[in-house]
């Protein structure tokens, strides 16, 4: 299993599961820079490598007047702020390819959404920067297909790729987690991560907004430390009823210790 490296953060290749967290999307500088301080400190008490996410725009919403964030230029700059004065690493999500060069100037790592996981241009124009790349698996791909996608992503020589399983679609307005599916993709010699909060969207069950369900995040997050993930991703905030995006599947700040504390025993477990 190959390890990556971003900024001070190891993971893969038997190193402690990575956590990558924070808000949905830069609500604020408040907000944002609570989330960021708090998971730092319970990473660093846990020893469990950290990495901030928040999207400075989420451009696949439910509604034209769903909340995006507050743009690449703001949200950047709130990013970097961020990593500088908590010295830790950030990731952001990018959409096309004309963002990825500006987004890899201030970020650690790019990561890639679902929906996007077969965009070839996006991935090339990612992996040419030479940053650590998250591609999230699309709901509608099986785990042998990202074997295309790690093909196209390591055809410019960057190795530096990490994958993230977020469910699969299963009917209407809802997802499941095939556990098969993480040690298939570990299989091809890349980090696996388990994106805890997406896989408990109900995407669109809301009508004109996605419904969740966070009260499932312990179950799954410990089923997939129990497979053998390399990391796990989850959106939190600090009150993610009163969230502008995403808020029924995030995890409340304040439950995130005690969530990680049995996953932290459950990988020296295994």
């Amino acid at each position: 299993m190959r390890q990556i490296v971003i900024g001070n953060v190891r993971f893969g290749g038997g190193n402690p599961p990575l956590i990558i967290a924070g808000p949905c999307v830069i609500e604020g500088e408040d907000i944002t820079f609570r989330t960021a301080e708090g998971l730092k400190e319970i990473c660093r008490d846990l020893g469990l490598p950290f990495i901030f996410k928040s999207s400075y725009d989420k451009a696949n919403r439910s509604s034209i007047g769903s909340f995006r964030g507050p743009g690449m230029e703001k949200g950047l700059r709130m990013l970097s702020d961020i990593r500088s004065k908590f010295d830790i690493p950030v990731i952001s999500d990018v959409h096309s390819a004309e963002e990825v060069k500006p987004a890899s100037e201030v970020l650690d790592a790019i990561q890639i959404p679902a929906f996007l996981s077969r965009q070839t241009d996006l991935i090339i124009a990612a992996s040419e920067t030479g940053k650590p790349v998250n591609i999230k698996k699309g709901q509608f791909l099986a785990p042998w297909d990202v074997k295309n996608i790690i093909e196209k992503f390591t055809s410019t020589g960057n190795e530096d790729l990490f994958i993230t399983e977020r469910g699969t679609s299963f009917g209407y307005n809802n997802l499941v987690v095939d556990f098969r599916g993480i040690p298939i993709m570990r299989s091809y010699g890349y980090p696996v991560i388990f994106d805890v909060t997406h896989s408990l969207q109900l995407p669109g069950g809301r009508g004109s907004s996605s419904g969740g369900q966070r009260e499932f995040a312990g179950p799954l997050m410990r089923a997939a430390v129990a497979v053998g993930v390399d990391g796990l991703f989850m959106e939190v905030h600090p009150e993610p009823d009163k969230a502008l995006c995403d808020g029924p599947n995030m995890i409340p700040l304040g439950e995130v210790e005690g969530l990680l504390k049995a996953v932290k025993k459950l990988s020296e477990m295994a």
